[in-house]
């Protein structure tokens, strides 16, 4: 195979049979197709070229890969250290991975990090840019290592410092980043600092807890996980007194009025910058302390304690970051980031991701524009983050409590699939398998603002079990291979949870070998995603703007930068659409508008005083979609397009701005 590059286009040329079979079912249907001495030349743009090289590669050697172990699927030809980009996180696309259930090198059941870094070639085929690390330390595993027993080592089912440290090292020699999850605000009742508390009341990690011999104190405080827990407060019989826990009765909170504990967290976080993470992921931050009177969260202690985090981070690991996990409305996540962007570099978006599958099932926009019209400004040097899923439920608690029962109805109509205020089935199942909803989906998430956060195993579409208790269902290990015992996760005979095995999601039919090996999978419309987002900055920094739809099925916004500016419309809906998109244009901006305000500023408006340039719409003949590379006719400024159903186009308008 041999490719030229043009300004506009690569040509790939290549035997005919292979370049057939490796072109993807879409790709193929809308390709340029020429017939040559050589055998076909195919005419792309260098986005999709890439793509196709990628598998023309990956089918050429698949043959020398049958009999190997542990596959290569590396598509990188020299890997480097990460770049000092100062917000490389703001365009990042990352990747949540459970250890555990990843892949297990030893065979005792357990994934653990010498697996994981066996298959850093398959994640940087995929296109990510960091790796999230759900807990990792010493844990009795009673809340899947959210109860940490050691904030300072390894669970020696996952491995030990050393593995870590090889794969951090592995980790930046992709050009890859890596986080990592710490729990500042509980630690396990198995904790030493804990057990000693208990001894002694004038132990000095007695005051490490929070102790009362009255459970009624800070009764305003509401019970966060309802299916389990009674009360905030549960009796130890040893020291002879209620601790203060906000999840669960294992997990006693930490005391952040106590001046020590603060040291002490400064101090982990040391121990994990050093060995060299990109880092953290920090659990539970609107919980860190207490005060009678309120509901125990975001109080201006907490503020007052994450500015203090955020300057000695800043001051010592230049380029480090640090993620807020706070399951709130975006009004109270925003202010995580700090008045001037003083606390964390980003925070999750959680009402977004209901949203998405509210706005597919009932096929209508409206709810998307809504909750991003209530989406305040952040400063910029901070970034949301969203996802589809996670290891935990679809949450529902920030939906209405009609629209929470309508989406149980349509998502989980058996109670065995809820849990709390949510669901708890991963991203295929709750589409129902099909194929356009997820990718409708993912698009969806690459390309609303926030950088977005793959779930493990949801790229190749994995299926959950929902006989698991509590969250495990969505936690299954990872599925490799179609013929191997435990598809590839596992030689053991015991593994810490079974894997998928049923008819439709079985590891025999869902799988990385089988997906990679196919041009046409989920695995590579979600890698083509992955890398056509990253070479288009509108998508992780860009403004938002709305366009007026006389369809409401169909969602229509503009990502824009002032070079950089992408139009993305998706047909929500099941059944084909025939759709005008009208492009703003005129001398002064659009006339503000629900959803608009929050997102746009003057100064990116204004390019000549025009969004769009008039007379430039009215002549442009087409907008052309970067990731099929087909054209759709402008006529008098309006978009034209036939959609089939659950169809999403990206649009590159760039060339209608007047610069």
């Amino acid at each position: 195979m041999s490719t030229s590059t043009q300004d506009e286009a690569t040509s790939v040329v290549a035997p005919a049979e292979e370049v057939a079979s490796a072109i993807p079912p879409l790709m193929r249907r809308r390709s340029s197709i020429t017939m040559s001495g050589s055998g076909v030349v195919l005419t792309r743009r260098d986005s999709l070229v890439q793509g196709l090289v990628a598998d023309f590669h990956s089918l050429q050697g698949k043959a020398e890969q049958l009999n190997v172990e542990l596959p290569d699927y590396s598509v990188h030809d020299e890997v480097s250290f990460p770049g000092d980009k100062k917000y490389w996180y703001k365009e990042a696309v990352f990747y949540e991975v459970y250890v555990r259930a990843f892949c297990d090198s030893n065979g005792d059941g357990h994934g653990d990090l010498v697996g994981l870094t066996s298959k850093l070639d398959y994640l940087h085929s995929l296109g990510v840019d960091c790796l999230w690390l759900l807990p990792i330390y010493p844990s009795p595993l009673k809340d899947d290592g959210y109860d940490v027993a050691n904030y300072v080592d390894i669970h020696p089912d996952y491995g030990n410092l050393a593995d870590f440290k090889t794969f951090v090292n592995a980790v930046h020699e992709r050009s890859m980043r890596v986080i990592v999850d710490f729990v500042p605000n509980h630690t396990s009742a198995d904790h030493k600092w804990f057990q000693m508390a208990r001894e002694d009341r004038n132990s000095p990690y007695r005051d490490y807890y929070v102790w009362t011999d009255d459970p009624k104190k800070y009764n305003d405080a509401r019970i966060i996980f309802i299916d389990t827990e009674e009360s905030n407060w549960t009796w130890d019989e040893k020291a002879g007194q209620y601790y203060w826990h906000r999840f669960y009765s294992s997990q006693p909170d930490l005391n952040f009025e106590n001046p020590k504990v603060q040291q002490e967290m400064f101090d982990v976080m040391k121990f994990w910058l050093d060995i060299g993470v990109d880092g953290f992921r920090v659990d539970a931050v609107p919980y860190l302390f207490e005060e009678e009177g309120t509901n125990c969260e975001n109080l201006p202690q907490t503020h007052e304690f994450l500015k203090r985090m955020r300057k000695w981070l800043d001051d010592n690991y230049t380029g480090r970051v640090i993620l807020a996990e706070a399951c709130q409305p975006p009004i109270d996540v925003r202010k995580y980031f700090g008045d001037e962007g003083d606390e964390f570099h980003m925070g999750f978006h959680f009402p977004v991701m209901p949203r998405i599958y509210l706005s597919i099932r009932s096929e209508e926009s409206t709810t998307l524009r809504d909750i991003l019209a209530d989406t305040p400004l952040i400063p910029e040097n901070c970034q949301w983050v969203t996802f589809l899923r996670n290891h935990d439920e679809l949450t529902l608690e920030m939906v209405t409590p009609a629209e929470r029962k309508w989406m149980w109805e349509q998502y989980a109509p058996e109670q065995r699939m809820r849990i709390n205020l949510g669901i708890r089935r991963r991203l295929a199942p709750l589409m129902n398998n099909d194929r356009r909803q997820i990718e409708l989906a993912y698009s969806l998430l690459f390309t609303l603002p926030g950088s977005p956060i793959l779930y493990y195993g949801d790229e190749i579409g994995m299926g959950d079990n929902i006989w698991l208790p509590d969250r495990n269902g969505v936690r299954t290990p990872m599925q490799w291979k179609a013929k191997e015992p435990n598809g590839g996760f596992s030689t053991a005979t015991k593994l810490y949870a079974p894997v998928v095995n049923d008819e439709t999601f079985g590891y025999d039919i869902v799988n990385v070998d089988s997906q990679y090996a196919e041009p046409g999978s989920l695995f590579h419309a979600v890698s083509h995603m992955v890398r056509t987002r990253k070479k288009h900055p509108s998508f992780g920094t860009g403004t938002l703007y709305w366009i007026d739809c006389a369809e409401k099925r169909v969602a229509a916004y503009i990502r824009s930068t002032s070079f950089d500016k992408m139009l993305c419309v998706s047909n929500l809906s099941s059944r084909p659409l025939d759709v005008a998109i009208p492009l703003p244009a005129g001398d002064t901006p659009p006339a503000a508008e629900a959803g608009n305000p929050a997102h746009i500023h003057p100064h990116e408006l204004a390019l000549g005083g025009t969004l769009l340039n008039a007379e430039n719409n009215e002549g442009l003949a087409y907008f052309v979609d970067i990731l099929t590379s087909i054209q759709y006719p402008v006529v008098d400024g309006v978009l034209q397009a036939s959609l089939a159903p659950y169809q999403f186009l990206w649009l590159n308008i760039a060339q209608a701005f007047d610069f």
